[in-house]
């Protein structure tokens, strides 16, 4: 290979380093549940939602009269918190302060966050409760456990009223309200057996591995209570996803071993990193070449983000 020609291709390699490994945060890509950018659509929108398309364990489901129902047997540890609340343009959400956790077939998972769905996600028997109130927590390894509350018309429960209350009318970022407490375990029906399934997230990107424990008897809110939450979010559920080769578990199985990558921080590169990043090894090898032949010693190692 000339000198000429060699040199053409470490710059042009050099060059591919720098445009192709991002520097920052891409923009998130807009999803929601109408129209071209609603659930059917979702698998579409990006690579990282492909999931939500092409999964296999997807959530939520239909739970049939048939599925075995589990004792309550689930330990919660939850403790009250302060109220972190977000109108995060898909739902209304709660961040929990740590601290509060879930036991679960051995496993033991921190609650994150709690938000609404209005109407269900899930279906029992084929037939929508008004909302659903999904927990969601993770382990110290990362996996993600979801305790799913169903809720229906009835008396007016005080317990959701500080987060009903406060809900912010329109998205921003999170806002703490001064001098009030939620506290997640008064979230919960007195009866707490439970469906339970492996699925995925309910939103985009849809991530598998998910433990679901849906919560069989569901808690009441009052007719004015559901229509200050469907005033702002009236259709933000997915549709019933289909079952595949999936069965509802009995207590004893044992929560998912792992967790696919999401896309966000932390998570595995994609093969477009991957690929500028051989191409960086690569250019760094033939310039090292290149130089020991011209000047009979190594060239000293640059990153593929400085000057050559």
């Amino acid at each position: 290979m000339s000198k000429p020609f060699r040199n053409t291709i470490v710059l042009a390699l050099l060059f591919s380093c720098l445009v192709a490994v991002p520097v920052g945060a891409s923009d998130p890509v807009h999803w929601g549940y109408d129209g071209d950018i609603g659930p059917e659509h979702w698998g579409a929108l990006t690579p990282e939602f492909a999931a939500c398309a092409e999964g296999r364990e997807q959530s939520p489901v239909n739970i049939p009269a048939t599925a075995p129902v589990n004792p309550p047997e689930l330990r919660f540890d939850y403790r009250p918190s302060a109220i972190n609340i977000v109108n995060n343009g898909h739902s209304i959400q709660v961040n929990y302060e740590p601290g509060s956790t879930l036991e679960a077939g051995g496993a033991v998972y921190e609650l994150v966050q709690f938000h609404l769905h209005g109407l269900s996600e899930h279906t029992l028997n084929g037939a929508y409760t008004d909302m659903e109130l999904h927990l969601v927590h993770k382990d110290a390894a990362g996996h993600i456990a979801v305790v799913a509350v169903m809720i229906e018309g009835g008396a007016h429960n005080p317990s959701y009223e500080a987060v009903l209350a406060n809900m912010p009318a329109e998205e921003g970022d999170p806002l703490t309200v001064p001098g009030t407490m939620a506290n997640a375990s008064q979230l919960l029906p007195a009866e707490q057996s439970y469906y339970r399934y492996n699925g995925s997230l309910t939103t985009p990107p849809c991530t598998e591995g998910v433990a679901w424990f849906v919560l069989a008897t569901p808690v009441e809110l009052s007719t004015a209570q559901i229509a200050a939450f469907r005033s702002l979010y009236d259709h933000n559920y997915r549709p019933v996803q289909p079952l595949y080769e999936r069965t509802f578990l009995r207590s004893a199985s044992l929560p998912p071993t792992g967790l696919p990558g999401t896309g966000g921080p932390g998570a595995a590169a994609g093969p477009g990193i991957l690929l500028a990043m051989g191409l960086c090894l690569l250019a760094i090898a033939l310039g090292a070449t290149r130089q020991t032949s011209e000047r009979g010693r190594p060239a000293s190692r640059r990153g593929c983000d400085r000057r050559q």
